[in-house]
């Protein structure tokens, strides 16, 4: 059923101008969206056990991590929104079986990606000793913190071109590749991490011991494990998406490169609400770090944790949204937008579907999800709390998240940043620092909660409202 040959079938009726069933239009959903799913849930177990491995050190080196997150976040937002500049208007050459210029796409974001991501490269390298001191972070973590964040700066270029081949490969519809590849990325992170975090030991294992090697960088080794992972992924996952892609690899493009001032216009008029939406959203999870910070390193620790136990809840909404950007991205290059909005309204119920049960799930499942990852029992009472919190907010953060994604493939980015923007910053953040005074990290996750059902409840509107699909 979930094979690669129907998927490819049922793109081509998209393409083609052949109608499809009901039946048809969920089963192309699901086709693309369960690698996605899995991906991301396999990138969040392993990011769990990333953590767990941080947390065993105690509560400074996870909270040294957690300070700095958020910035890093803020860089990744930063690369994901100048690579979908050019990702959508591929998905909608494609859409338009106009291959030729879809490469053409391809190499003007291959060329432009990277002079970007050496400019961030430099700026995240310059403010990378004074960012933990401008965070708040006390003096038992800055220093980790500064390295932390000094590693990850000259890995940048790295994870910029893995966001930019992995974006092709989906809007192309090929999901499976980069799923697999996310989840050897996780795979190889953990390994890497296994070997640098701690030191040279023996472990008892089925009534043997066993040597095993380690570097015992701690925080440090962290860093340079997801750095080296990162490097070996992003050179596979090139090679797939600009050579092996019969749709999209540039090699079969046989003139010179001239740079078309089109091309440029449409991806910064797609990337630039992202972008700017990225730095003032990171803004606000920086913002939220530092009423988090006063709490105490068990908060930041507490915080840092409950929120990656908690993207295993809505990672589901992101897979069927990756989903829902390639199939809207090529129906609007095919001119159907009937089956455009179809599309989108079955994405956006079936995520909404998914994230509820995950959150019923959550809720039952948050100690033990937080007992995975760290021994300290005060962390994990306050992470338990702030997930149960949470979990009530799951369904309307599904609509928001498989909404934006809908706008995204149109091209219609504009207004769905000024959503997220205004019900970030004028609802949760105000709301946060109202609460966490009195309530401490417990109201800070239900300012959150509050804030994601707004959002969702704006974002519905506009999905029915419809005027997303005027570029049709």
């Amino acid at each position: 059923m979930f094979t690669s040959a129907k998927s490819d079938y049922l793109l081509s009726k998209i393409r083609d101008g052949i109608s499809m069933t009901g039946g048809e239009k969920l089963n192309l959903i699901w086709l693309l969206s369960i690698p996605s799913i899995l991906a991301q849930m396999t990138n969040v177990v392993m990011f769990l056990i990333d953590q767990a491995m941080v947390g065993s050190l105690g509560a400074e080196a996870p909270a040294s991590i957690g300070l700095v997150e958020s910035t890093i976040w803020l860089f990744g937002g930063l690369s994901s929104a100048f690579s979908l500049g050019f990702s959508v208007q591929a998905s909608h050459f494609i859409g338009a079986n106009d291959f030729v210029k879809a490469r053409q796409v391809v190499r003007h974001g291959i060329v432009c990606c990277l002079a970007f991501s050496l400019t961030m490269m430099t700026v995240a390298a310059l403010i990378s000793r004074s960012l933990p001191v401008w965070l708040g972070g006390g003096d038992d973590i800055i220093d980790d913190a500064g390295t932390y964040f000094m590693i990850f700066a000259f890995s940048i270029p790295l994870m910029q071109m893995n966001n930019l081949s992995a974006a092709m490969l989906k809007c192309e519809g090929k999901m499976r590749i980069s799923s697999a590849l996310s989840v050897s990325l996780c795979a190889l992170d953990m390994l890497f991490n296994f070997l640098f975090i701690f030191p040279s030991r023996h472990i008892t294992l089925l009534g043997t011991e066993w040597y095993i090697p380690g570097l015992g960088l701690g925080v440090t080794g962290a860093a340079l494990g997801t750095t080296l992972a990162f490097a070996i992924v992003m050179l596979i996952q090139c090679w797939f998406a600009f050579y092996h892609s019969e749709v999209l690899g540039v090699i079969r493009l046989k003139t010179k490169m001239v740079f078309q001032a089109s091309y440029i216009r449409n991806a910064m008029k797609i990337s630039i609400p992202i972008a700017c939406q990225s730095v003032l959203m990171s803004g606000a999870q920086i913002v939220s770090t530092m009423i988090v910070a006063p709490l105490g390193n068990f908060a930041i620790a507490a915080h840092t944790f409950a929120i990656t136990a908690e993207s295993l809840c809505y990672m589901p909404g992101y897979g069927i949204g990756e989903a829902a950007t390639t199939l809207v991205g090529q129906s609007v290059g095919a001119v159907r937008r009937d089956l455009c909005r179809s599309f989108a309204n079955m994405a956006v119920i079936t995520g909404m579907i998914v994230m509820t049960l995950m959150g019923i799930i959550m809720y039952i499942a948050a100690p033990n999800l937080m007992a995975v990852m760290t021994p300290v029992e005060a962390i994990r009472s306050l992470g338990t709390d702030c997930l149960r919190i949470e979990a009530f907010a799951e369904p309307m953060f599904a609509a928001s998240i498989v909404a934006y994604q809908v706008f995204v493939g149109a091209g219609d980015t504009l207004k769905p940043a000024v959503i997220n923007l205004f019900s970030m910053w004028a609802i949760r953040l105000t709301l946060a620092a109202l609460l966490a005074t009195t309530y401490g990290l417990q109201g800070v996750w239900f300012a959150m909660a509050v804030e994601l059902t707004v959002r969702g409840i704006l974002f519905l509107i506009r999905l029915y409202r419809g005027r997303w699909l005027k570029i049709i």
